[in-house]
C-alpha cells in the first residue's frame, strides 16, 4: 500500500471533484473550464425545462422526469406496443414513437433522452442520440467491451453533451453517508471496502416468448457497477489490477451462450490507485443473502452499510479500552454504534417534488434530478461518461481475468476529463 500522505493527497484531489458535482450550483470542471450543455449560449436556464424522451419500457418506467419542476417529457420510444402504452400512461405522454431511431429523426424539440434499453446496445444508442444533439441518460453497464468504453468517450468529447450513467448504487442512502464520512474525513485512511451483488434467481429473465434475451449467460462481472459504484463513487480513485475467480457448474444454459461465459459468480480483489483494498462479488447463483451491500474500512472508522438481512447500519471507531481474546492475547476492543440512516431523499439534496422514496434504495429521485440538474445548471453530472467508464471497465478487465484462471491483469485509465 502506498503510504498514507499520497492516500491523503489523492483523497483530497478526488473529494474536491465530487463536491464540485454534486454541490448542484457550479458549472465549471475541476480545471475552471466552463463545460458544454443545454443553456450555454443564452444563459437563460431558469425560464426553460429540459425535454426529454425516455426510451424503453421496463426500467424506464421507474424514474420522476414528470415531476421534476425544470422537466418535461416529450416523448416516449419503446419496440413493444404494450410497453410503449405503459410509457405513456406514465409519464403523461401522448407522443408515442416505435423506436429510438424514429424518436431521434422525428423529435426535433428534444434536449434529452433517457436510454433503458439493453445492455449490448448502450453504446450504440447513446452514441446515435449523442451526435443527434441531445444529452444522453444511459442505464447500466455504460459499455461491453474496452473499445466501446474509449468510443463512448470520444463522442462525448466530439459532442460536448452530456451523458450520465444511471447507476443507483451510487445514489443509494448508505452510499451518500459513506460519501460524505469520506469527504469529511472520517475514516482517516481508507484502508478496504467490499461490496457485493448478489441476485439469485436471474433465470428468470433469460428468456422472453421462447426466445433468448440479452440476459441469457451475460457474463457477472461484465453487470460491475452496483458494486464498482461503492469504491469509485465514493472515493473517486481509479482500479487500477483486479483478479479474479469464476463459479460455474456445468448448467446447459452456461454452454450456450452468446457470450461463451461459463461462469454464474464472479469473486475479484482490486487495488486503486492510492493501494485500497477491493473485494468485489457478483454473484447469481448459491444459498447467500442476496441484495447490495457494501463496507467501508478506515483506521480511524469504518461503516458497515445496510444489510441485505435488514440489520441496521454500524458504525466501527478504534477505541483505547482494550480486550483479550479466547487465546489470552491483548487487542483493542473496537466501539460499535448503530447508524441512523438518513433518508436523504427526504432533504433538500432534492426538489420539494421529488422528495419521496424510490426505486432501489431511494436512488431513482436522485439518478432524475443530477441528470436533468447537470443539463439545466450546464455542469457535468456526478457519474459522466469517464465515471462511467471507471465504474464499468473493471468488471470487463476482471471477467478476463477470470477466463485465465484468476490472472492478475492491469486495468487501462481512461482519464477525468
Amino acid at each position: 500500500m502506498s503510504n498514507p500522505s499520497n492516500t491523503n493527497s489523492v483523497k483530497n484531489n478526488i473529494s474536491r471533484r465530487r463536491i464540485i458535482h454534486l454541490s448542484g450550483a457550479a458549472a465549471v470542471s475541476a480545471s475552471g473550464a466552463i463545460l458544454p450543455g443545454l443553456f450555454a449560449a443564452d444563459g437563460d436556464a431558469k425560464n426553460k425545462k429540459v425535454r426529454i424522451g425516455i426510451v424503453g419500457g421496463r426500467f424506464g418506467l421507474g424514474f420522476q422526469f414528470h415531476e421534476h419542476p425544470d422537466c418535461t417529457v416529450t416523448g416516449v420510444a419503446e419496440l413493444r406496443p404494450e410497453r410503449l402504452e405503459r410509457l405513456s400512461n406514465t409519464y403523461k405522454c401522448d407522443t408515442k414513437y416505435d423506436s429510438l431511431e424514429i424518436m431521434l429523426k422525428e423529435a426535433k424539440d428534444m434536449d434529452a433522452v433517457a436510454i433503458f434499453t439493453e445492455a449490448p446496445n448502450h453504446v450504440k444508442h447513446s452514441v446515435a442520440a449523442l451526435k443527434a444533439g441531445k444529452h444522453v441518460l444511459c442505464a447500466v453497464p455504460a459499455a461491453m467491451n474496452l473499445e466501446e468504453c474509449q468510443e463512448l468517450i470520444d463522442v462525448v468529447k466530439e459532442t460536448g453533451l452530456n451523458f450520465m450513467m444511471a447507476e443507483t448504487s451510487y445514489w443509494q442512502q448508505s452510499t451518500i453517508s459513506a460519501r460524505k464520512f469520506f469527504q469529511a474525513g472520517k475514516f482517516g485512511n481508507l484502508i478496504h471496502c467490499e461490496s457485493a451483488y448478489q441476485h439469485d434467481g436471474l433465470e428468470s429473465l433469460f428468456w422472453e416468448n421462447g426466445k433468448k434475451t440479452w440476459r441469457h449467460g451475460f457474463p457477472p462481472m461484465h453487470y460491475p457497477t452496483h458494486c464498482t459504484a461503492h469504491l469509485v463513487g465514493v472515493t473517486g480513485q481509479r482500479l487500477t489490477e483486479v483478479a479474479c475467480h469464476g463459479w460455474g457448474d456445468g448448467n446447459p444454459i452456461l454452454k450456450d451462450n452468446a457470450y461463451k461465459n461459463p461462469f454464474w459468480n464472479g469473486s475479484a480483489m482490486y487495488k486503486t490507485e492510492s493501494g485500497i483494498a477491493f473485494n468485489m462479488r457478483v454473484w447469481w447463483k448459491g444459498a447467500h443473502k442476496g441484495g447490495e451491500t457494501a463496507e467501508w474500512i478506515g483506521d480511524k472508522m469504518s461503516f458497515y452499510g445496510r444489510q441485505a438481512n435488514g440489520q441496521s447500519p454500524v458504525i466501527i471507531r478504534k477505541d483505547k479500552q482494550t480486550e483479550k481474546d479466547d487465546g489470552g492475547f491483548e487487542r483493542t476492543l473496537p466501539k460499535f454504534e448503530e447508524y441512523k440512516q438518513p433518508d436523504w431523499f427526504m432533504t433538500d439534496m432534492l426538489p420539494k417534488a421529488l422528495r419521496h422514496n424510490s426505486g432501489h434504495h431511494g436512488s431513482h429521485t436522485f439518478i432524475t434530478h443530477e441528470f436533468i440538474d447537470s443539463i439545466s445548471k450546464t455542469r457535468r453530472p456526478a457519474v459522466d461518461a469517464y465515471e462511467a467508464v471507471a465504474y464499468t471497465a473493471p468488471g470487463i478487465v476482471a471477467h478476463q481475468s477470470a477466463l485465465k484462471g484468476g490472472e492478475l491483469l492491469k486495468i487501462h485509465d481512461f482519464g477525468r476529463g
